[in-house]
């Protein structure tokens, strides 16, 4: 080509790397740092006055505005991540599955790769699913239950078996998701974190002693008057795979104890679920824009609703 050479000094660190011998052109340089455009931020001048962003630990509260698309994909795409995701399809709700996935092959994690694992009790209902190239579907048979309480009572258990045995090596990050649910805009890699926990819609404006948690002492997931942080909803959990590995183990157990002593917690998952990110605070919250309810007013901090209940 005719781009300008340059010759790298001698002084560059790394020598085994870099040798003076070394030269390139401009047409060929390989930009360790791409260049990305876009407005300084001001610290004097938050994008969002009207939100907490933060909690008291430190962990940001993903909101619309508060983040760059742009910048973050420069910075997770490289890794050549695999997100996983599981939805459970059972009995009558494998007439969501259809809507679930088309909404989330529009939205979810666009430009990543991504396995859907379809936790099912009747896999000849499943119908044949089109993905973008580098997204897969995988059916993942289990048993039936008599009641959905037992269903729920067993989902922490389904997804920690099925880490252990197969999704911990295929996967990066899972996130837990409902399958009675749609993506309406894009939710990417900003939902990255340790162990995500999304705040529930119908609780998100009022103090918690509103919250309905597990009240009962001889409970496992009871949380006493006068504590807690958010009210979470169990419709939407996630993380790196070990991490939730890890959480759903604990749930698992703390409802067996719960079982175990006759008791069901108030909201049954999403009463321990809950108890576990009191003690064990999440290292991201994800507002209620990641897990919406129509059926409940939108108000003007909600600018964009990305994952709502059908």
């Amino acid at each position: 080509g005719n781009g300008k050479v340059h010759y790298l000094p001698y002084y560059l660190p790394c020598p085994e790397i870099f040798s003076m011998k070394l030269q390139y052109t401009e047409e060929k340089l390989i930009q360790l740092f791409p260049q990305l455009f876009y407005q300084q931020p001001r610290v004097l001048a938050p994008k969002r006055q009207d939100v907490l962003t933060v909690t008291p630990w430190l962990a940001p509260i993903i909101w619309e505005g508060t983040f760059n698309s742009e910048i973050l994909d420069s910075a997770y795409r490289p890794l050549n991540l695999t997100i996983g995701v599981t939805a459970f399809a059972i009995g009558k709700y494998t007439r969501f599955l259809g809507r679930f996935l088309e909404s989330a092959e529009k939205h979810f994690m666009k430009g990543y790769q991504v396995n859907y694992y379809i936790f099912t009790d009747n896999p000849e209902t499943i119908p044949d699913v089109q993905l973008q190239p580098g997204r897969r579907f995988v059916i993942v048979p289990i048993k039936k239950y008599p009641s959905w309480q037992e269903i729920s009572v067993r989902r922490m258990e389904a997804i920690n078996k099925h880490i252990a045995e197969v999704s911990h090596r295929e996967v990066d990050y899972l996130f837990c998701l409902d399958i009675d649910m749609v993506f309406c805009n894009a939710w990417g890699p900003e939902t990255l974190g340790d162990i995500v926990a999304a705040i529930h819609p119908s609780y998100f404006n009022v103090p918690r002693s509103q919250f309905p948690y597990e009240r009962r002492s001889s409970s496992a997931a009871s949380i006493p008057d006068g504590e807690g942080d958010f009210y979470y909803g169990g419709a939407v959990f996630g993380g790196r795979v070990k991490k939730v590995y890890e959480f759903t183990k604990t749930c698992h157990m703390t409802i067996l104890t719960d079982k175990a002593n006759g008791i069901m917690a108030a909201r049954q998952e999403e009463s321990h679920l809950n108890r576990h990110f009191l003690s064990h605070k999440p290292s991201k919250v994800l507002s209620p824009e990641y897990l919406w309810d129509d059926s409940v007013p939108k108000p003007p901090e909600i600018r964009l609703i990305r994952f709502s209940i059908v």
